[in-house]
C-alpha cells in the first residue's frame, strides 16, 4: 500500500485525507486488515489502477517501455523527500511563532531555553510558555506549588505550508487538535496559516474550535492590527503587565 501511494506521488497526510476518502485504508500500510476493509479491497484497487494508468497513459511512447516501468520506483522518493521538506518547515514555523512571543514577553522573562520561557506574571505566578507535540505551543499559568496544579491558557497550531490549496486539509488537522486542547482545558485555540489571502468565515467553518485565526505574515510583520491584537491577547490571557513605554524627550522650545 505504501510503495502504491508513493508511486502516486502521495503523501501521507495527503494520501489519508478526509477529502479522498481514503482515511480507513490506513492500517494497511501497517500490515493490518480489519475484516471491514477486506470487504472494500476491490474497490480500492479500482481507486489505484484508475490512478496509476492515468500515470502510465500520461508517459510519451518513447518512455513506455519495460525499462521504464522499472524506473517508476524513482517516482516514491519524490513524495518521501516532500514530506520530510513539509516536516522541515512545519518545525521552522513554529520556531517563528516561538521568537514572535519570545520578544512580546522579553520585558518579564525570568528563563528562556530552545524550547521554553519562563516568567512572573501580575499576580506573582509562574506561566511558561512551551513547545509541545499537540498543539504545537502552549502557554500554562501554576496555579499553586504543586507540581501539576496548572491553567491552561493558551493552545497555539501553527500551520506554516505555503500551499494554499492544501489549507483546508490544514484547518482541519488544527481543528483535531484544539478538540483535544479544550477537553484537556484551554479555554483560547488560535491557529496560524502561512497562506495569503486567507478566508477566516470559511476556515471558522472548518475548524470551530478555533478561537482566532493569524495569518505569519501579519504576526512576521511585527506591525499592523493582526499583530497588535495577538500581541494584547498574549500578555492580558496571561496576565502578563505590558512592557513600559519609551519615553520621548521634547525639544525645549528657544524662545
Amino acid at each position: 500500500m505504501g510503495y502504491y501511494r508513493l508511486l502516486l506521488g502521495f503523501s501521507q497526510k495527503a494520501f489519508y485525507a478526509t477529502s479522498t476518502g481514503l482515511v480507513a485504508f490506513k492500517p494497511l500500510e501497517d500490515g493490518k486488515m480489519p475484516a471491514a476493509l477486506a470487504e472494500r479491497l476491490d474497490e480500492l484497487c479500482l481507486a489505484l489502477n484508475n490512478a496509476a494508468g492515468q500515470l502510465v497513459t500520461s508517459l510519451t511512447p518513447p518512455l513506455l517501455s519495460q525499462d521504464s516501468f522499472g524506473d517508476l520506483a524513482l517516482l516514491t522518493l519524490g513524495a518521501q523527500l516532500r514530506g520530510g521538506a513539509n516536516v522541515q518547515k512545519g518545525a521552522l514555523g513554529i520556531e517563528r511563532v516561538f521568537l514572535i512571543i519570545q520578544e512580546i514577553v522579553a520585558h518579564t522573562t525570568t528563563e528562556t531555553t530552545t524550547r521554553c520561557i519562563a516568567l512572573t506574571n501580575n499576580a506573582g505566578r509562574s506561566v511558561r510558555i512551551e513547545f509541545a507535540a499537540d498543539p504545537d505551543i502552549i502557554i500554562r499559568e501554576a496555579l499553586s506549588d504543586q507540581p501539576d496544579d496548572w491553567r491552561n491558557v493558551i493552545a497555539i497550531e501553527i500551520k506554516a505550508g505555503t500551499d494554499f490549496s492544501n489549507i483546508h486539509n490544514r484547518v482541519g488537522e488544527a481543528e483535531k487538535s484544539h478538540q483535544k486542547a479544550r477537553k484537556a482545558g484551554y479555554t483560547e485555540c488560535w491557529t496560524i496559516v502561512n497562506v495569503d489571502p486567507f478566508d477566516v468565515e470559511s476556515a471558522r467553518m472548518e475548524s470551530p474550535s478555533t478561537s482566532r485565526f493569524y495569518r505569519m505574515s501579519a504576526l512576521e510583520s511585527r506591525n499592523g492590527p493582526d499583530y497588535a491584537d495577538f500581541k494584547a491577547r498574549v500578555l492580558a490571557l496571561a496576565s502578563i503587565a505590558a512592557p513600559p513605554k519609551t519615553m520621548k524627550r521634547k525639544s525645549a522650545a528657544r524662545s
